[in-house]
């Protein structure tokens, strides 16, 4: 199964359409049964990610050993472990025979009452240990990576990281990642009002959750006169990080150019080159290794991959067939 290869019905081959409905409550609702067998296996773990850091997961495991494996998901920035694409993704992997672990950022689906500190996307080291932390919780005869957009970024970084920690991932796949953070919010300014307006409004609703559980550290009362993800980008660098500017901390999580060349865990980079909020010109920037494979299919949008008019995606199946591939070699 090759990326190009992926048609959209008509009607839905606009990346706007693609990226709407890939998070979705319709698409969530209309696929309802087949993600309630991932539900109904699902346990809430708490994961000790080093330095008091507590991660929250859900592990999903086959009712007898799987023979298959372990695989890990990670969502975008501001989605969560019951965001409509993780689930779908995790209830096909899980209906092929795979454990499913869905993890949740410092400060997302709810957790932000586990950790004094703001989540930003930066904190690679509690994510790498956590990922370490659940393969040692579970045994697995292999380890899988997969995430989304800002989570399709994190597994490249846990990837490259990988062996340096005793990490041993058979196959990663992302989706769609953040490559050059700088040039993704340059995107998001440019794309159509609505895509600013998600982030704002869904960070903005968890900044004040953090500010009502932990009132004497935080007062984000002048954030809210900052309408532009670029500005509450910057406060959040200039009051709450170790960075001296928004480029340096942009900086620190990108993987454009020739960051990616020395990972040696086999991994699967998909992309859409309509994607609004990806530009395709990073893509074509990178310098990977010969681990490293990418593929690019002309539709899909940001994450979305919507084949038909009952809204299931392909990138499910294209994830499940990547890693049921590394089974078998």
């Amino acid at each position: 199964m090759k990326a190009a290869e992926f048609r959209p019905r008509r009607g839905l081959r606009s990346p706007h359409i693609q990226s709407i409905l890939a998070s979705g409550s319709l698409r969530r609702w209309l696929n309802r049964r087949s993600n309630q067998v991932l539900l109904d296996a699902a346990q809430a773990r708490l994961i000790d990610a080093g330095n008091g850091v507590r991660l929250q997961g859900f592990l999903s495991q086959q009712p007898v050993p799987s023979q298959r494996g372990l695989a890990i998901l990670l969502h975008g920035w501001e989605g969560s472990v019951d965001s409509t694409y993780l689930l779908h993704t995790g209830a096909e992997l899980f209906r092929r025979g795979f454990d499913v672990f869905r993890l949740n950022f410092r400060d997302h689906g709810g957790t932000q009452h586990l950790n004094e500190d703001l989540f930003h996307s930066c904190r690679l080291d509690e994510v790498v240990a956590a990922v370490r932390q659940v393969t040692l919780e579970v045994p697995a005869e292999r380890v899988f990576l997969s995430g989304f957009s800002l989570g399709g970024n994190f597994t490249l970084r846990v990837a490259l990281k990988a062996p340096s920690v005793g990490l041993k991932i058979a196959h990663a796949v992302a989706v769609c990642p953040v490559i050059s953070p700088t040039h993704c919010l340059n995107a998001i300014e440019s794309a159509p009002w609505f895509y600013q307006k998600y982030f704002v409004r869904k960070w903005m609703l968890s900044l004040k959750r953090k500010a009502l559980l932990f009132p004497e550290r935080y007062d984000f009362s002048e954030w809210h006169a900052e309408p532009s993800l670029r500005e509450l980008t910057r406060l959040l660098v200039d009051k709450h990080t170790d960075f001296a500017t928004l480029d340096e901390y942009l900086d620190g999580y990108s993987i454009a150019g020739d960051r990616l060349q020395d990972l040696s865990v086999p991994a699967t980079i998909v992309m859409a080159s309509d994607d609004p909020v990806i530009p395709i010109r990073d893509v074509a920037k990178l310098k990977l290794s010969a681990t490293t494979e990418l593929d690019l299919s002309p539709y899909g949008g940001h994450c979305g991959f919507i084949a038909d008019w009952r809204l299931g995606s392909w990138i499910e199946h294209y994830i499940a067939g990547r890693f049921e591939r590394a089974c078998n070699t």
